[in-house]
Parts: structure tokens; sequence; C-alpha cells
């Protein structure tokens, strides 16, 4: 199962960037043998969208066709880093081919294209500004990838 980020934004050589390399990396390494991955990044120019109704245009031509949509919003399902494993592999085991996680810009995803999604997700009930939540997403699809693969690096 393919899976992509699709996030409003071109993120920068920096920590962050360095960060989500890292993991994303790990995570295309780890998840191989599981059928997870390998990812994709798929970064929309907030600056061709003068509103969120332009940034989910934006979205929506850079989601590849027939994909399950999982929108990170603070309103969203919280999930374990378990259940975020166990939902991963629930996916890759129906015979998803392609899932892709949504993040938004500063002012969030365009009501109707969060509407549009197959879930919802929230990293908790604070706002993350959206660059972290790269870097928390791309953490936790490792994580994920670790705990299918009965590997030491998720303690409970």
């Amino acid at each position: 199962m393919r899976v992509h980020v699709c996030a409003v934004g071109r993120l920068k050589a920096g920590p962050e960037r360095t960060l989500i390399d890292d993991y994303l990396g790990r995570f295309d390494r780890t998840g191989r043998a599981l059928g997870l991955g390998p990812h994709a990044m798929h970064e929309v120019d907030e600056r061709k969208a003068s509103h969120m109704a332009g940034e989910a245009e934006l979205l929506e031509k850079a989601l590849p066709d027939g994909v399950l949509r999982v929108v990170l919003d603070e309103r969203g399902k919280v999930l374990s880093s378990v259940q975020f494993a166990d939902t991963l592999a629930r996916w890759r085991d129906d015979g998803r081919g392609d899932v892709a996680f949504v993040i938004g810009g500063a002012d969030g995803l365009e009501p109707q294209f969060r509407a549009s999604a197959d879930m919802a997700m929230s990293f908790g009930k604070m706002v993350w500004p959206h660059m972290l939540a790269r870097v928390m997403l791309s953490e936790q699809l490792y994580r994920a990838a670790t705990i299918l693969a009965g590997t030491p690096y998720h303690r409970v």
C-alpha cells in the first residue's frame, strides 16, 4: 500500500525537513517487507491559492485517483500508536492500494474537502503547526511499521 503525504506549503531545508526525510526513509525500509510504502510527498504551493478553497483544489489535484483520504484535523479521531498501526494493516489487508494523509495550511482544511475524507485523525486536542504535524506523521508512520514488524522501537 503506497502512502502519500499531501500537504499545503513547501518545506524548506532545515530541522523539520531533516527529521521528515529520516523518518520516511526508515518507514520505506521497514515497511517494504510489510507491504507498506513506498511513501510519496506531495506539497502544494499555498502562494498559488489565495484561500482554503484554492488550497483544497490544489490538494485534490495532487491526490491519486481512488486513494483512501485521511485528513489531519484537531476534530479528528485520536488513535494510539498501536491503533494507528492496526488501522494501516487493516487498510493494507483490505487491498487498499493508496492512502493519503492530508495536512492543511495555517488555516486548516476547507470544510467540504475535510468532510469528503474517509477518516479524520488528530494528534490530540492541541493544535500543531502544520510543519510539525508533518514531522509527527512521519514518525508515527515509521513507528507503525516497527510495531507491525515486531521490532523494539516502540516500547509500552
